[in-house]
């Protein structure tokens, strides 16, 4: 069976100009790759500015005017162009975003469910997606001002899982959410996955992602440098030194940071963005990084855990 969605070598850069006539391209996505399989929750972690959020609007087709993207998706095996795209977003490929004003504020609730349609069968489906994230029948008569930033959440929820969607996206979806909160938003996406959909979860918060991925995809400085099964983390089958790093410093394990920062978009240089962090770095890092399969995962590193050396 075909993955739900397929990113290969995905690239997006950004047209900037200097001094009102100098211009300069900014890449801030990098020869990117991951896949979603149906049934699956996919969760993309990395910090903040490593091009997390710019992969869920390449994928749905909403990048800036001034981007540039290049590489291959594909969406249930077929090549997702940007008119194929426009015609699936909000149908098949739905979006649960970071921010609740997403919500239009002017129109109640229930009409937004329904897409504007009145029929017997819409206003019967919106009610039970609505009871089915513990919303009563009520909530269709009110307007988002008068919800709760959890009712909010689960009202955006209810919104995309009223399209039977394929592929859901949702892109930091439990900001300012205490751990519990959080738990319940993150299992309505499990329970979506679990129905036969593919699940792209894009978030910072590794320890909440592993509650309910299948798989993740970490982020550096807009690479992926490795993909790894949601077990591996907890197994101790980790391959790159971010990935560990990352692990590493989750309360629980020891809360250990390291040294420095990632760097921002166009200060990469050549070669492992982490190379200036990493304590395995060696003078070949500055070259290409290949990506490899090593122990039933892929790494983007010359030196992983468990691999041999090239």
């Amino acid at each position: 069976m075909e993955p739900v969605l397929e990113v290969k070598d995905l690239s997006i850069s950004f047209t900037q100009y200097q001094g009102g006539t100098r211009r300069r391209e900014l890449p801030v996505i990098r020869n990117l790759s991951l896949t979603v399989e149906a049934g699956q929750v996919a969760a993309v972690v990395g910090s903040s500015g490593s091009g997390k959020s710019l992969l869920a609007h390449g994928i749905l087709g909403i990048l800036p005017y001034n981007s540039h993207m290049e590489g291959e998706l594909r969406y249930k095996g077929q090549p997702l162009t940007p008119k194929r795209s426009e015609a699936l977003r909000g149908r098949e490929i739905v979006l649960v975003p970071q921010g609740v004003t997403y919500l239009d504020p002017l129109m109640k609730v229930g009409p937004q469910l329904r897409g504007g349609r009145r029929d017997a069968q819409a206003k019967a489906r919106s009610r039970a997606v609505l009871e089915r994230y513990g919303l009563g029948a009520e909530t269709e008569e009110l307007y988002p001002f008068e919800l709760s930033g959890g009712m909010a959440r689960r009202v955006l929820i209810a919104t995309a899982a009223a399209q039977s969607p394929g592929l859901l996206i949702a892109d930091e979806p439990t900001p300012g959410l205490d751990a519990r909160a959080a738990g319940r938003i993150l299992g309505h996406f499990r329970e979506i996955a679990d129905q036969g959909a593919g699940v792209l979860l894009i978030t910072h918060d590794l320890e909440l992602a592993l509650t309910i991925a299948d798989k993740v995809a970490v982020f550096y400085a807009g690479e992926t440098v490795e993909e790894a099964n949601a077990s591996d983390f907890s197994a101790g089958r980790l391959r790159h030194p971010y990935t560990n790093a990352l692990w590493n410093a989750l309360p629980q394990n020891g809360f250990t940071p390291i040294p420095g920062a990632q760097p921002w978009p166009g200060e990469e240089g050549s070669g492992c963005p982490f190379a200036p962090r990493c304590p395995r770095r060696t003078e070949a890092c500055v070259g290409e990084i290949p990506v490899r399969s090593v122990n039933g995962g892929r790494v983007r590193c010359l030196y992983p855990e468990g691999g041999e050396r090239p």
